[in-house]
């Protein structure tokens, strides 16, 4: 497949969060939200900064990918549950939830073939 990607990985502590908006502008197509599939107590923390992010109008047309990570651990929370905790259903964009595991590869692949099938 011939598709290039430019990334930047703006995740951080909560002192960084707030410098995540300086690197926002309107030719974002697509976002990718990862979370710690393992780590349950950060989850309500997260699905706020997702759904802090998404409201930024420079984000409005950007479809959306989160990778559940961790997924080669035994308690790993399912995509549901996921999806779930991060209130997925209330965002009306076009969205892709996978499992995935960074230390192994499994998972990544398919995420990124769907958001490079759905974004211009």
């Amino acid at each position: 497949k011939n598709v290039n990607f430019t990334v930047w990985d703006i995740g951080g502590q909560d002192k960084v969060r707030p410098l995540w908006y300086h690197y926002l502008d309107n030719s974002y197509h697509g976002f990718i939200f990862v979370i710690d599939g393992n780590d349950r107590e950060r989850i309500p923390a997260a699905a706020e900064e997702l759904h802090r992010m998404l409201s930024n109008f420079l984000m409005e047309g950007a479809v959306l990918l989160v990778f559940v990570n961790k997924k080669d651990l035994p308690n790993v929370m399912s995509t549901s549950e996921a999806s779930e905790k991060l209130g997925l259903d209330a965002i009306t964009r076009r969205k892709c939830i996978q499992a995935t595991s960074a230390t192994t590869g499994e998972g990544l692949y398919e995420g990124l073939d769907w958001l490079a099938a759905h974004i211009p």
